[in-house]
Formats: C-alpha cells, sequence, structure tokens
C-alpha cells in the first residue's frame, strides 16, 4: 500500500469516528481526532473542541440529542494537508411551541485537516447546509411556525434554525449552504489551505 492510500484510509477512519464517537458521547476518543486548536462550527456553537464537548456535554444532561449519518467522501490531498468533503444528515429532536418534532438537515463535512508527527488530526469542521425539514413526530399533531422567525434563516437549514432557537440556542446566520458568497469563500479557504496558507480562521 502506497503512503497515499494509508492516508486516505487514515483520514476516512477519523472522519467516521468523529461521528461515532461525538453521537455515542465517547469524548475520551473523540479528542483524539482533534488537533490541540482545532475548531467546530457549527449553527449552535463555534469555538474550540474542548469547549464544544463541554456544552454538548452540558445538552445531553438537559436531554439534547443531536445525531449524524455520514454518506461519500471526497478527499483532496497536498502532503501534510487535506480537505475533506463528506455527505451528511443532521437530526435532531425536540419540542417547537409544545409539539415534539424531528428535523432532518442535509449537507456536507467540509473539513481541514492536517498531519503532524505521522497522525492526521482536524484543524477545522465547517458544515455546509444544504435544505431541511421540520415534522411532527406524530404525523397527526397540528404546528403552526412563525413565518417571520423562520425567514430570518438561511434556506439550507431554515428549520434546524427554528428548532434550536426555539430550545434557547443562538444561531449563527450566516453559515455556508448549497451557493452563494458564503460556500465559495469557504472553497478558497480550502484552496489555500491545501497550498500552505493557515486560512483556517478566516470567516468566524
Amino acid at each position: 500500500m502506497t503512503e497515499e492510500q494509508q492516508d486516505r484510509l487514515a483520514l476516512r477512519e477519523l472522519i467516521e469516528n468523529w461521528v461515532l464517537w461525538r453521537d455515542a458521547g465517547d469524548w475520551e476518543r473523540f479528542r483524539t481526532v482533534w488537533h490541540p486548536e482545532g475548531r467546530m462550527m457549527a449553527t449552535w456553537f463555534q469555538g474550540g473542541f474542548e469547549e464544544f464537548i463541554a456544552v454538548n456535554r452540558q445538552g445531553w444532561e438537559r436531554g439534547v440529542r443531536i445525531l449524524h449519518f455520514l454518506g461519500g467522501l471526497s478527499i483532496e490531498l497536498a502532503g501534510s494537508r487535506a480537505v475533506t468533503q463528506t455527505k451528511m444528515t443532521i437530526s435532531q429532536r425536540a419540542e417547537v411551541h409544545g409539539v415534539r418534532c424531528d428535523v432532518v438537515c442535509t449537507g456536507r463535512f467540509y473539513d481541514f485537516l492536517e498531519k503532524r508527527d505521522g497522525r492526521w488530526g482536524m484543524v477545522l469542521r465547517q458544515p455546509i447546509y444544504e435544505k431541511d425539514r421540520l415534522d411532527p413526530v406524530d404525523p397527526g399533531a397540528r404546528l403552526d411556525l412563525d413565518p417571520g422567525l423562520l425567514a430570518r434563516f438561511p434556506e439550507g437549514y431554515r428549520y434546524l434554525a427554528y428548532l434550536q432557537s426555539s430550545i434557547g440556542y443562538t444561531v449563527k446566520p450566516d453559515m455556508p449552504g448549497l451557493d452563494g458568497p458564503e460556500v465559495q469563500a469557504l472553497y478558497q479557504r480550502g484552496r489555500n489551505w491545501l497550498n500552505g496558507h493557515d486560512t483556517t480562521m478566516a470567516a468566524e
């Protein structure tokens, strides 16, 4: 097996471990996928991975459950650096206006990674939010949404943001979507990263 093949296998394993360990609450192993300065960007959180773990633990204690499912993976390698894109869904269950609901958001994880001392680690995870929907768990339940609040959020994660706002989270309003200037700027940051520039914090 060539070194490039080994790197690609290691990166795939890292991406899959992120989801499995995070969703299982296996925080000690979850720490191992990051480099020390690693940062997580999400609708409801932007910051370092240790803080991300802390707020996830707090959420778990309150019954918050945010789960992920992975699809296809694309890897761009440039020596000791990589950018990966992974098709994914985010699902969350919570009460919205007294109605228990599920929200499902489809998108991609866009990740900046680096190999240091023989180990790949994540430097930045930036999701791209493509489309979402919100449904009552009971299909017979009636749910009336506030159209003004719904319109405040981008189309790609409008319903996810609505649900998260309803349970007290402050949602970032300008995350990358399927198209538009935010996602184009992210792609440029990815190209710069592969060319050796440290641009991972540029859009925070």
